[in-house]
């Protein structure tokens, strides 16, 4: 089964559009107010009613309310809905979306916890203090190996690009992965040769 491709913190169309012309899956708009990639809502609605058919639009959401998010996703046209913090997993039935729930990874993660989400797909991403999401690092990825043999829809993330994404495949093959900083110019502003050259190595992994 191929695997798929994320691109999160899209923040202008140019991006949206170069993204789905390499051949993404899903395009990232992230509501996190403290985020560095924020998107006002309004803003990506005026990008996801551009998008083509067939590309996901998943909406990034760290510690909100049910009625936030059902109200974010139903203004801005958001098919897919990503939990970014440290939500409960009675918030899930109340979501009428397909679901992600993200985890930060450190030493310690207990892979078990994905039993207890409801949910379609799990984003392992690099465990950060001060950060959800986004930090350019890399964590362990045997412990994501070990959760895609636990779970089978594992999304890998944390400081995936060009120059590493080929060793992140042959050591987890997971369901899917995520490229954010790693294919940026900086903060929301995403670098064409990067996402294409990344998006290449995925698309014709065997």
């Amino acid at each position: 089964m191929p695997i798929k491709v994320k691109i999160c913190g899209i923040t202008q169309y140019d991006d949206a559009k170069t993204a789905v012309s390499v051949g993404v899956d899903a395009l990232g708009f992230i509501f996190y107010k403290k985020s560095p990639r924020y998107i006002h809502p309004l803003q990506a609605r005026d990008i996801i009613k551009r998008l083509p058919p067939f590309v996901a639009r998943v909406g990034v959401f760290v510690n909100d309310n049910a009625a936030e998010i059902t109200t974010i996703a139903r203004q801005t046209g958001i098919d897919t809905v990503q939990l970014h913090g440290s939500e409960l997993p009675s918030i899930c039935p109340e979501l009428p979306f397909t679901l992600i729930k993200a985890f930060s990874v450190g030493a310690d993660f207990d892979v078990s916890v994905l039993d207890q989400y409801q949910v379609n797909a799990f984003l392992l991403d690099t465990w950060s203090d001060t950060l959800h999401g986004g930090s350019g690092r890399t964590f362990d990825w045997s412990i994501a190996k070990s959760a895609t043999q636990y779970h089978h829809n594992v999304i890998l993330a944390g400081g995936l690009g060009p120059t590493n994404i080929a060793e992140a495949l042959e050591t987890v093959q997971p369901y899917a992965v995520e490229f954010n900083s790693g294919v940026e110019i900086k903060p929301g502003i995403k670098n064409p040769r990067k996402m294409r050259d990344a998006v290449a190595v995925v698309k014709g992994w065997k």
